[in-house]
C-alpha cells in the first residue's frame, strides 16, 4: 500500500504511551516555552534504552494537575484521529503523576474526562492500561492497580508492567499479578524488550493476556507454540525496538518469523512523540523492510481486535469496519 492508502485505512492500536505520544503543541502550551525536536524525540542513533527514556522528562511535567492530564487526553486521541486510527488502548503509570492534591483516583479520572472529550469530538474509541512500575514497591503499585479496579469497564480496560526490565525481572512481580488476576483485571506485560525470554515465560505463567514487544521468544519455538496455541497476543514496535537497541539491526527483528508462525501479531507505535512516528509510519516501514503484503496488514488489524481488551460491543462495531474498508 501507498502511504496514503495506509493512512487512510482504519487502524487499531494497542501499545500506545502516553507521555511519550504526547504533542509538541500540547508540551509547549503547558510549559509555556518553546521546545525542540531534539528534547522531545530521539535521532535513528539514538544509542540505547537510557538516551531514549530521557525523553519522557518534559511530557511528565505535563501531567502534574487535573488540567494537564485532561488536556493530555484529549491531545493523545487528536493526534492519532489524523490518520484514521478508530481504537487505541492508551497506557500510562498513574503513580507519576500523584501529588500532595490528587491520588491514584483523581488521576485517572482526569485523564478520562479527556478522553471521553476526545472521542466525542474525534469519534476515536478508547481505553486506558495503568502501568505499575518496575521501580516501584509491590505495595504502591498494587494499591494503584486496585484504585484503577474501580473503573474497569468504565474507561480502564486492563494493567501492565512497565520499566526497566533488565534491572527487574518478571519474577520479581509474580505476586503482584497473582494479586492482580484475583481482581479480575486482565493484563498485558512489558517482557522480552531486553532479550531475556524468561521474562516471557514468566509473564505467561502469571496470566498475561498480551505480551508488550516479545522480541526475545526469536527462534524460541517452545514459547512461540504456547502464545499460538493460548492465543496470546503481541504488541509488536518496531521502530522504538531499533532505536533501543533491542535488536542490532533490522534483520534482526522477528516480525516475519512471529507472522509465518501463525502468531496474533499487532503492529504499534511504543512512543508516538519519543521515536517520532506513526501508525502508518509503522506499517510501511515493517511492508518495505519485510515484505509485509497488505493482506498481513489486514491480518495484523484484525489480530488487534481480537486481542484487544475492549468488550464485545466495541469490537464488534471495529470488526465492520476493518470489514468494511
Amino acid at each position: 500500500m501507498t502511504i496514503e492508502e495506509l493512512k487512510r485505512m482504519p487502524k487499531i492500536e494497542l501499545h500506545c504511551h502516553l507521555d511519550g505520544s504526547l504533542s509538541r503543541e500540547f508540551i509547549e502550551k503547558r510549559l509555556k516555552r518553546s521546545v525542540s525536536e531534539k528534547e522531545l524525540s530521539v535521532s535513528d542513533d539514538c544509542s540505547d534504552l537510557v538516551e531514549y527514556l530521557e525523553k519522557f522528562d518534559l511530557p511528565l511535567e505535563c501531567l502534574q494537575d487535573e488540567e494537564g492530564l485532561a488536556e493530555a487526553g484529549y491531545d493523545v486521541l487528536k493526534t492519532i484521529r489524523k490518520e484514521n486510527v478508530i481504537y487505541a488502548e492508551i497506557r500510562f503509570a498513574p503513580l507519576l503523576s500523584i501529588t500532595e492534591e490528587m491520588d491514584t483516583r483523581q488521576v485517572i479520572q482526569a485523564l478520562l474526562r479527556g478522553l471521553e472529550k476526545g472521542k466525542k469530538d474525534f469519534g476515536v474509541e478508547y481505553n486506558v492500561i495503568v502501568c505499575a512500575m518496575r521501580h516501584h514497591s509491590m505495595e504502591h503499585n498494587y494499591e494503584m492497580i486496585k484504585a484503577a479496579s474501580e473503573f474497569l469497564g468504565k474507561g480502564v480496560c486492563a494493567a501492565d508492567l512497565a520499566g526497566a526490565e533488565a534491572q527487574y525481572p518478571m519474577a520479581e512481580f509474580m505476586e503482584l499479578f497473582y494479586k492482580v488476576k484475583k481482581l479480575g483485571i486482565p493484563f498485558t506485560i512489558h517482557a522480552g524488550e531486553c532479550g531475556n525470554p524468561q521474562n516471557i515465560e514468566d509473564a505467561l505463567t502469571a496470566g498475561a493476556g498480551r505480551i508488550g514487544h516479545g522480541i526475545a521468544m526469536r527462534e524460541k519455538q517452545d514459547i512461540k507454540e504456547f502464545v499460538k496455541n493460548h492465543h496470546i497476543g503481541i504488541e509488536m514496535c518496531p521502530i522504538s525496538n531499533l532505536q533501543t537497541k533491542a535488536v542490532k539491526s533490522v534483520n534482526e527483528y522477528p516480525i516475519r518469523e512471529f507472522l509465518d508462525a501463525g502468531l496474533l501479531v499487532t503492529i504499534n507505535t511504543d512512543n508516538r512523540t519519543v521515536s517520532n512516528t506513526s501508525m502508518t509510519k509503522e506499517l510501511k516501514f515493517v511492508q518495505e523492510a519485510y515484505g509485509i503484503s497488505d493482506e498481513e496488514v489486514r491480518v495484523m488489524m484484525k489480530n488487534a481486535i481480537e486481542v484487544s481488551f475492549a468488550g464485545e460491543e466495541v469490537k464488534g462495531k471495529l470488526r465492520e469496519r476493518i470489514i468494511e474498508n
